[in-house]
C-alpha cells in the first residue's frame, strides 16, 4: 500500500493525529493527577509528537502493508528513533526533558525504553490495520477547498501557539540557568562568610551546625552569618579588619537575591501552563531550579484559588 497524498493532505492527518494523541495523553495524565491536565509542550490541544509519530508509522510501514510482523518491526524502530531524536534535541535545546523513562528496565538515557518502543509497534499496526482508513475516508468525504480552509486555520493557529510556546521554554531555561548560578553564588558567599567567622573567633560548633542545613535554607543561613559577624565585628579586640569586604557581601547577597526570585515566571500563564501540562518534566543539569520552579508555580496557584 502506497498513500499518494497532497501535502494539505497530509498537513491534515498530523494536526488530526496530533489532536487524537493529546486527547489520550491528556485523559491518561489527568485521570492519574486527579485534575484536568492540559497535556503537551503547547498550550492548544495538540502534541506534535502523536502527529509525527503517525505520520511516520505510515511511512515506514508503507513497504511492508502486506506483512503484519514487518509492519510491526518497522513501527517500532521508526517511531522509537524519532522519539530518541525528538527527546535528545529538546533536552539540548531547552535544558529539560519533557518525558522521562529513567525508572523504566531497559530504558536508553532516559528517553527511549522497551516498552515504549513495544507500544509504538502495537499503535504502528493499529494505524495501518484499523484506525487510519477511517480517518482517511473522512478526509476524502471533505470538499477540497473545506479541507484546505480547515487546514489553513489549523496552521496558522498552530504556528501561533508554537512560537509562543518555544519562546517560553527558552525563557525557561534561561529562568533555569539564572536560579542555578543565583545558587551556586549563594554558597560562595556562604564559604567565604565562613572563612570570615572563623578568623573573627566564632564559636565552632555553632559553624558545623550551619553547614549542615538544606540548600534551600542557603539564604537564611546566611543571614544568620550576617548577624553574627555583626556582633563579632563589634569586639574591639578583633586583629583585622574585614568590614569593608562583609559590606559588600551583603550588597552582592541583596542582586543575588533578586536574580533568584522565580515569582514572575510563576505568575506568567504561558509558563505556569508548559511546568502543569508536564508535570514528569525533569532536568539532570538544573534538577533544584526546576523543582523551586515548580513549587512556586503550584503555590501560585493555591494562592490564586484561595483569592477566588
Amino acid at each position: 500500500m502506497r498513500y499518494d497524498y497532497n501535502w494539505i493532505q497530509w498537513l491534515f492527518f498530523f494536526f488530526f493525529y496530533s489532536f487524537l494523541g493529546w486527547c489520550f495523553e491528556s485523559a491518561y495524565v489527568s485521570i492519574k493527577e486527579k485534575k484536568f491536565v492540559n497535556r503537551g509542550f503547547i498550550r492548544g490541544p495538540f502534541l506534535p509528537l502523536y502527529g509525527s509519530g503517525a505520520l511516520m508509522m505510515l511511512i515506514v510501514s508503507m513497504p511492508f502493508s502486506d506483512n503484519l510482523l514487518l509492519t510491526y518491526l518497522s513501527g517500532c524502530i521508526g517511531a522509537t528513533a524519532l522519539e530518541y531524536v525528538t527527546g535528545v534535541a529538546m533536552e539540548s535545546l531547552f535544558k529539560v526533558r519533557y518525558w522521562d523513562y529513567s525508572n523504566q528496565k531497559f530504558n536508553f538515557q532516559g528517553q527511549i525504553c522497551l516498552s515504549s518502543t513495544l507500544a509504538w509497534g502495537v499503535l504502528t499496526v493499529l494505524m495501518t490495520r484499523v484506525v487510519h482508513t477511517p480517518v482517511e475516508t473522512l478526509m476524502y468525504r471533505l470538499p477540497e477547498n473545506v479541507l484546505e480552509l480547515i487546514t489553513m486555520v489549523v496552521l496558522v493557529y498552530f504556528t501561533a501557539d508554537y512560537a509562543i510556546s518555544f519562546k517560553a521554554a527558552l525563557d525557561l531555561r534561561s529562568v533555569l540557568i539564572r536560579i542555578e548560578s543565583a545558587r551556586q553564588e549563594l554558597e560562595r558567599l556562604q564559604r567565604r562568610l565562613d572563612v570570615i567567622l572563623a578568623l573573627a573567633e566564632e564559636d565552632r560548633e555553632n559553624r558545623k551546625e550551619d553547614m549542615q542545613q538544606r540548600r534551600e535554607e542557603l539564604a537564611a543561613g546566611i543571614e544568620r552569618r550576617f548577624e553574627k559577624l555583626r556582633v563579632a565585628l563589634a569586639n574591639p579586640d578583633l586583629h583585622f579588619e574585614p568590614r569593608q569586604e562583609v559590606a559588600e557581601l551583603r550588597e552582592k547577597f541583596r542582586v543575588v537575591l533578586r536574580r533568584r526570585e522565580t515569582g514572575s515566571f510563576a505568575q506568567d500563564a504561558v509558563w505556569r501552563g508548559m511546568l502543569r501540562g508536564n508535570p514528569g518534566m525533569v532536568s539532570r543539569k538544573f534538577t533544584e531550579a526546576l523543582e523551586e520552579l515548580k513549587r512556586s508555580a503550584s503555590e501560585y496557584g493555591k494562592k490564586g484559588k484561595d483569592e477566588e
